[in-house]
């Protein structure tokens, strides 16, 4: 096998590394294409992942940039060569993709394509997946792209090697991403036993607060005619018990909400979430971000969760009149800062009482995706915690 400088079983064994190092959906898709693209020096690689409906529920290309994919449009459906691999479950092997009875066009920005090379991902008798590459490079020194290799009229640039290269590559890709299903699907069961103990707590403690809010709403509704001076004293107390369900609804709500990361991302997402608790809380919540840049779905998400668990702090403990939060790139990973003015509080004493505040559960995620959590706080001073991750 010769494809340039990462060629034979040394470039093959990095590919199934990187893939097995994966265990987002997501990241595991991104992963395939380039490892694939590399392997055997194309100039442009895509997965698809069939939805039920005649679509696509996951589309990832590589060697694409951000301006032509949002150029190209909507997701491709399944027709064409793609409907091939996909229903017929054989690979694909041709000298001009735009000759073949079966091409029907793409949109004007899509680039231009030629000799093709696509296999079926394959789960069981179950196609999970479509592989393809598209424009086999010249495998020559120098960074790419490299000049299309040159091939007599009607051949193809992707040789049989090619083919049988590619076909080991999709069976790993096939554990890959069946493993990266699995992954998630065991995470969600997670999240929602997660869910549903928050409702259940949610139950437990607004339902206290608004027995207790009855109660004294009857005492100071028996006592406003005979004794106005302790019928106030009640009403004062119905006031402090209604302010503390509403704190408890606030929490939860900002617990069970729903992060649109894989649809948004970690800056939209966490833009959006300091909006709606500006508008809910007294306290001014700000958020700014410089020079991100997207990190594995892993690291987003502890960095969300690390972010919440903060803002819940700040919010509800700490009687802040403003909570600054900041994502900034910091070399190839990122850092999350959480800063409030509010009235802090001694770490040590905290630990040595037994109480936590979410820092543990904080430490933990940061620490389960690589990454270092700092407080810094003191009585009367504020409290900043820091979050870095490094990149993925």
């Amino acid at each position: 096998m010769s494809h340039g400088p990462r060629s034979g079983l040394a470039a093959v064994s990095s590919a199934l590394l990187a893939m097995s190092r994966q265990l987002e959906v997501r990241d595991v898709l991104k992963t395939i294409v380039a490892s694939a693209r590399e392997l055997l020096d194309a100039q442009y690689a895509a997965l698809g992942v069939p939805d039920d409906h005649g679509g696509f529920a996951q589309f990832v290309v590589d060697g694409v940039s951000d301006a032509q994919w949002k150029a190209i449009g909507p997701l491709p459906r399944q027709h064409g060569i793609l409907a091939a691999m996909l229903h017929e479950a054989r690979p694909e092997r041709l000298g001009d993709v735009r000759k073949d009875p079966r091409f029907e066009g793409w949109p004007a920005a899509h680039p231009e394509m030629s000799d093709f090379l696509g296999l079926p991902i394959r789960d069981g008798d179950e196609v999970i997946g479509a592989l393809f590459l598209a424009n086999k490079l010249r495998p020559v020194g120098g960074n790419p792209p490299h000049p299309p290799c040159p091939k007599p009229e009607g051949s193809c640039g992707f040789t049989e090697e090619d083919e049988e290269l590619l076909s080991i590559l999709a069976q790993h890709a096939a554990i890959a991403l069946t493993n990266a299903r699995l992954y998630e699907r065991s995470r969600e069961l997670t999240i929602a036993e997660e869910r549903s103990r928050l409702a259940h707590e949610l139950h437990d403690a607004v339902s206290q607060k608004l027995f207790s809010l009855r109660l004294t709403a009857q005492a100071a509704a028996a006592l406003v005619d005979r004794d106005p001076a302790r019928a106030k004293g009640e009403l004062h107390q119905v006031a402090a018990l209604a302010a503390e369900a509403v704190d408890e609804l606030r929490a939860a709500v900002v617990e069970l909400r729903p992060a649109a990361l894989d649809e948004d991302g970690l800056i939209t997402t966490l833009r959006t979430q300091t909006q709606v608790l500006d508008r809910a809380h007294d306290a001014r919540v700000t958020f700014a971000s410089s020079g991100f840049r997207a990190l594995p779905a892993a690291q987003e998400e502890a960095l969300l969760r690390v972010a919440q668990e903060a803002l819940h702090n700040a919010l509800r403990h700490s009687g802040a009149e403003h909570v600054d939060v900041t994502v900034d790139r910091r070399g190839g990973g990122a850092v999350l800062r959480v800063t409030d003015d509010g009235s802090g509080f001694d770490p040590h004493a905290v630990r040595r009482a037994g109480r936590h505040l979410g820092l543990v559960s904080m430490r933990d995620r940061a620490s389960g995706v690589g990454g270092t959590l700092t407080v810094e706080s003191a009585p009367g001073k504020g409290t900043t915690i820091e979050m870095e991750v490094p990149g993925g």
